[in-house]
């Protein structure tokens, strides 16, 4: 009997299109077959949020825009356009 799991992935894209390029990345991978669950290496599992969705997942957030503030053009902050994804398998 198959069950059904979920796998998420987050890219961080260089601007709030989805066509954008990547620049950071975690795979979570409930499924199990992957050990450890996010994913580590130097090079991102897609080139574009647009390249993840062609490959079925499924966009469940979209980053919140947010103004930038006067004179914070210095400072080190969270990265601003994470997108999540999610994509179901049957295991």
């Amino acid at each position: 009997m198959s069950q059904k799991k979920q796998q998420v992935l987050v890219l961080y894209l260089a601007n709030s299109a989805l066509d954008s390029p990547v620049k950071g990345w975690s795979v979570y991978d409930g499924t199990g077959r992957s050990r450890p669950t996010t994913g580590d290496g130097d090079v991102p599992p897609y080139q574009t949020g647009l390249d993840a969705l062609l490959d079925g997942w499924r966009v469940i957030q979209f980053p919140q825009l947010i103004p930038p503030y006067p004179n914070m053009e210095y400072t080190t902050s969270f990265q601003q356009y994470e997108f999540i994804f999610e994509r179901i398998l049957e295991v």
